[in-house]
């Protein structure tokens, strides 16, 4: 119910008729109560979905369209003065003084304060300047199970003021209040809440390195990675241990941070296995960390290669950093190597040095790995136009693998020449 749709509408009838708000829709849902709040105003361009009162004789169709389509007669519009509508209507009206009101009613009905927040942006300046004043009489651990719904509309020109509400009363409200919103499921809010975690110290290292290492949110990754390992940061008794939770990550971004940290605690020596790490950002750490160290990495990123089946990404390695007549040659050679992985670093290690050959990598538009195709394409995407169309039209041909397929069209769309038929297309 995020929109004025039909199902918000029947619960704005059902309100009107009486119901409450928790009989009518989900109020724990943010958005159902933005909706029920534009469902209200356009109530009245709907007269159809009031309903007849008990008695009333059903009125003739008004239209031949109405007869046509079988209906017996409209139902009728609300009454010319109908009765005061329940607070919760009345708090969404469309006249701003039955809003303003309609607001003294959530003084003692805590259900409805959030058409409160809704109120608290409102466009009226007497409604909002109420709506204002009568939150801030709340206190502030009331407002944390507002927390969506006051995110939610501080996304509007006018939201704001709830917003800066909620931050002060989560800077001094009870840390367990905090704790528990960073489990909340909408993004918004427990974004805000581990920001707030993390300004008031209330997370270990160790929970921020477990957090950093196992959440799926970007943004989330970066915040508690940094937090964790933030220069000042008393060293504990398990720094080691945080170090290698971040160390371990999934997250690249997460490792990245993990890597950088070791300058920090004198583990320099640490940064080398990370020079073959299927990530550049993380790669790019590790040669920082050991330069800083007074170690230059080529000459380990020369011996990693020596094992490539080992370090896959030691080949990436060695072209972000490697001299190009000296390590061209070895690159070419692992381009070859059996192992897929080995091969897919081996070309980003070839366009890393900018010592891309044409003729030499577009046969692995052929290559038995997707990846390898993926890689091999990006790579030649500059030579495109000196590759022979119909090379790269019997690549597109319908019996070809898909990511070949795809290689053949990127590049033909790069030359500019006529793209590959749609598969199916005759």
């Amino acid at each position: 119910m995020d929109g004025w749709d039909g199902e918000t509408m029947r619960a704005v009838v059902r309100v009107c008729e009486g119901a409450t708000p928790e009989e009518a829709f989900d109020t724990a849902s943010a958005g159902a109560w933005s909706a029920f709040d534009t469902g209200v105003r356009n109530l009245d361009d709907r007269p159809w979905l009031w309903t007849r009162p008990p008695g009333e004789p059903v009125r003739p169709a008004p239209t031949l369209l109405d007869r046509l389509r079988g209906r017996t007669g409209s139902r009728p519009a609300p009454p010319a003065s109908p009765p005061p509508p329940p607070p919760a209507v009345a708090l969404c009206h469309r006249d701003g003084r039955v809003r303003e009101a309609a607001l003294d009613a959530v003084r003692t009905a805590p259900e409805l304060r959030p058409l409160l927040v809704v109120r608290c942006a409102d466009w009226a300046a007497p409604v909002q300047e109420k709506a204002r004043k009568l939150l801030a009489e709340l206190p502030g651990g009331d407002l944390f199970p507002l927390a969506e719904l006051i995110l939610r509309l501080s996304r509007r020109a006018r939201g704001d003021f709830a917003r800066d509400l909620l931050e002060d009363a989560l800077r001094e409200g009870p840390a367990a209040e905090v704790l528990v919103l960073t489990g909340h499921p909408d993004r918004a809010t427990y974004r805000l809440a581990y920001r707030i975690a993390v300004e008031r110290g209330l997370l270990t290292p160790m929970e921020l390195a477990t957090t950093a290492a196992t959440c799926g949110d970007v943004t989330l990754q970066d915040l508690c990675a940094e937090a964790a390992v933030r220069p000042g940061t008393a060293p504990g008794p398990d720094a080691a241990a945080v170090l290698d939770r971040l160390l371990t990550a999934r997250s690249p971004r997460v490792r990245s941070a993990g890597v950088t940290a070791l300058r920090r605690a004198g583990r320099h020596g640490d940064a080398e296995r990370f020079l073959a790490d299927r990530s550049a950002l993380v790669r790019a750490c590790a040669r920082y960390v050991l330069r800083q160290d007074g170690v230059d990495p080529l000459p380990l990123c020369r011996a990693l290669c020596t094992e490539p089946a080992a370090h896959p990404g030691a080949a990436a390695g060695l072209g972000e950093c490697g001299d190009r007549a000296a390590d061209a040659g070895t690159l070419w050679a692992l381009v070859e190597h059996p192992l897929p992985a080995v091969r897919l670093h081996a070309i980003g290690g070839l366009r890393a040095l900018d010592v891309v050959v044409r003729e030499r990598l577009t046969p692995l538009l052929d290559d038995p790995s997707p990846a390898v195709v993926r890689a091999a394409t990006r790579a030649l995407l500059p030579e495109a136009a000196g590759i022979p169309e119909r090379l790269l039209r019997e690549r597109g041909a319908p019996d070809r693998p898909r990511a070949v397929r795809v290689a053949a069209d990127r590049l033909l769309r790069a030359a500019g020449r006529q793209r590959l038929p749609e598969p199916g297309y005759r």
